[in-house]
């Protein structure tokens, strides 16, 4: 559990896993449930859990939206950028600045990151073609937010395949350092808003790694409890 200081009595409870989470998210995106013009994305691999969730509560097409981070080479958790379908490519130029990540390495790992990311969109994708997300409010579900590029990246290309209103929605994010995700989008969820905020598996108390096969899984079934995006 997570609480405040030893002299406050409010306790705040972390999320119980990802399903949770996606259930209170959807709460807060009431207003949207049941129309025909939006889709829920989800971000692999945990936001997919989260989205589906969403999707399935507020009776809204679901799909997978392929992202992938771009990870230092010394340190591939730590994100100084991100990939997302359609050839969009974010990168965070004052980190990379900073760990002075010179540029022949920025093009090796967004070159891996390009064939990692080919590869789940045929995986996850299993064929489908490209969405058609235009004059749609599209609706981006991770399962919390740290650096962003991910989502960034995500905006980015949503809006070039025709998004008319970009909606990002997650369980949690910090309260300062989502300035240009709130830029970007047309309008910020989340359910935690935390001042003190280490890491994102902190406000779940199951946290596991989502596994490309439970990304698979979760696609399969929402095929049959969720409707698919046109």
């Amino acid at each position: 559990m997570l609480f405040l200081e030893e002299d406050e009595d409010l306790e705040i409870l972390p999320f119980a896993d990802r399903a949770e989470a996606g259930l209170m998210l959807a709460g807060k995106l009431a207003a949207y449930s049941g129309r025909h013009d939006v889709i829920v994305l989800g971000l692999p691999r945990g936001g997919v859990p989260v989205a589906v969730a969403v999707a399935s509560a507020l009776k809204l097409p679901f799909d997978v939206f392929v992202v992938t981070k771009l990870g230092t080479l010394w340190q591939q958790e730590l994100a100084m950028g991100a990939l997302a379908e359609g050839g969009v490519q974010v990168l965070d130029l004052s980190l990379a600045k900073l760990l002075a990540i010179s540029e022949p390495e920025i093009q090796e790992v967004a070159a891996a990151g390009c064939k990692e990311l080919e590869s789940h969109v045929i995986s996850y994708r299993g064929g489908r073609p490209p969405l058609d997300l235009k004059g749609r409010t599209v609706i981006l579900v991770d399962d919390g937010i740290a650096t962003g590029c991910s989502i960034l990246a995500a905006i980015v290309a949503t809006r070039r395949k025709g998004a008319a209103r970009v909606v990002v929605a997650v369980p949690v994010a910090p309260a300062a350092g989502c300035s240009a995700i709130q830029m970007e989008a047309d309008e910020f969820v989340s359910v935690e808003q935390p001042e003190m905020f280490l890491s994102v598996s902190q406000w779940y108390s199951d946290f596991a790694q989502v596994s490309a096969d439970e990304v698979q899984r979760l696609l399969q079934k929402a095929e049959t409890s969720v409707p698919r995006a046109a």
